[in-house]
């Protein structure tokens, strides 16, 4: 009976730390936001990604704990920050370095640069708490000096396939666009069976794709993504070496993984569609659809009524024929007064969703609750919010809701924290 890897494996993201691994022979990893790995040959090296800025000088420390040998080219296998941002520093350090991509990284960083302000916003809740554990450590460690994030212009891009040979190692670069980015590529030995991959199924390894962030980005095509892993299907690798956390090692095993990821995926865009044709609508399908079990993999970043509702507006759009005012600029949020005069005020509606607490229909109480804070902060509504989002939070295995439940804990906490202090100087002044 299958147990599929995903439970054995890590699953968020870190920054960088001091301490690299060899993971084979001639193969060294550095672990980050996005792992950058060396290949060595007698001729020079050649390194896969570059991670955020910050985070270049402990990567190359980490390399140089097993090779000073001098790096020959740089492969970008997409154009996220954390692939990119610490080019500008390898450049520094090896003379004569080429950084290759593929043609749609010139695209992809505009696209990522035109929205940083609105993405850093975004992604705030799930990794400050990150950055500043990561600083204090680097500043644990000595270190105070770090360069700032580049967005480089490649020295070449190509747009199917780019083959060179270094040092006797063939190394083929094969473009995927469209998976996890438009300029996504794979790095593939041919020589030994191993494949780079990036984060071309996302960021842990056996795990369902995030077909839509949370934290605001394009949608990507699920048919896309899972002709990106029938590509590394077909190549047959005994080693997948991935975007973050260790290897996958044994061909057995990544061809039953990787089958199973592109039929999910596929099984979900399938129902997807066969509900938007039975008239379905999107509410009802992220309920509805769910992975059979003989093809299990996680949801701890991608999660599939998240990817159902990406799949559909990925096809039809935002206006979902459930009323008119779904044309018009007026959000449903303005009337939010009226129902609060019309239910006999705050305290009724606050009520009625610690009602619903009491029968776990957590997302209606919430709901309830959007109205009262849409006016007004009470105590009662704030500590039925936090008790909402901590059972939430309970039950959550994904990297993303898990970031957003907590956050949001934190903010209503302080939120409270505001309400108690204005009540008590409203106190000392009365009492004036």
């Amino acid at each position: 009976m299958r147990d599929p890897i995903y439970k054995s494996r890590p699953l968020a993201p870190e920054p960088a730390r001091l301490g690299g691994e060899r993971i084979n022979d001639f193969i060294i990893m550095s672990e980050g936001f996005s792992n950058c790995y060396l290949i060595e040959t007698p001729a020079g090296s050649i390194q896969v990604n570059a991670g955020m800025g910050f985070e270049a000088p402990i990567h190359k420390k980490n390399f140089e704990s097993y090779s000073t040998d001098p790096v020959k080219y740089l492969v970008l296998t997409q154009g996220h920050v954390d692939h990119v941002g610490g080019v500008g520093f390898f450049r520094k350090e090896y003379d004569d370095l080429k950084v290759l991509a593929q043609a749609g990284n010139t695209e992809h960083q505009a696209y990522d640069q035109r929205l940083s302000l609105f993405r850093g916003n975004r992604s705030a809740f799930a990794f400050t708490k990150k950055f500043t554990d990561a600083f204090q450590y680097y500043a644990d460690q000595g270190l105070s000096d770090f360069p700032a994030q580049d967005a480089p212009i490649p020295d070449l891009l190509f747009e199917d396939k780019y083959c060179f040979t270094l040092g006797g190692l063939d190394v083929e670069l094969i473009a995927v666009p469209g998976a996890e980015t438009n300029d996504s590529l794979i790095v593939w030995l041919p020589q030994h069976d191993i494949c780079f991959t990036g984060n071309l199924f996302g960021c842990p390894f056996g795990h369902f794709p995030n077909l839509v962030t949370i934290r605001g980005d394009r949608y990507r095509d699920a048919l896309t993504v899972a002709a990106a892993v029938q590509t590394v299907l077909d190549l047959e690798p005994k080693m997948i070496v991935y975007g973050h956390h260790s290897p996958v090692v044994g061909k057995a095993v990544i061809r039953e993984e990787l089958t199973c990821l592109r039929d999910a995926i596929h099984h979900v865009h399938d129902e997807t569609v066969k509900g938007m044709n039975e008239g379905k609508d999107v509410h009802t399908l992220m309920q509805e659809i769910t992975i059979p079990p003989e093809i299990e993999v996680g949801e701890g970043y991608g999660k599939v009524s998240w990817s159902v509702r990406a799949i559909w507006e990925h096809y039809a759009g935002w206006f979902h024929h459930q009323s008119t005012t779904e044309l018009y600029t007026t959000p449903p949020s303005s009337v939010y007064g009226d129902l609060i005069e019309l239910s006999g005020g705050a305290e009724a509606l606050v009520a009625r969703a610690q009602h619903k607490v009491e029968q776990e229909r957590y997302e209606e109480a919430l709901h309830l609750l959007d109205i009262v804070f849409s006016k007004d902060d009470t105590g009662a509504a704030l500590d039925t919010a936090i008790n909402i989002h901590q059972k939430l939070l309970t039950g959550s295995e994904n990297f993303w809701l898990t970031s957003w439940l907590q956050n949001q804990i934190d903010q209503l906490a302080l939120r409270k924290a505001g309400l108690h202090h204005t009540k008590a100087l409203a106190e000392e002044v009365q009492e004036s």
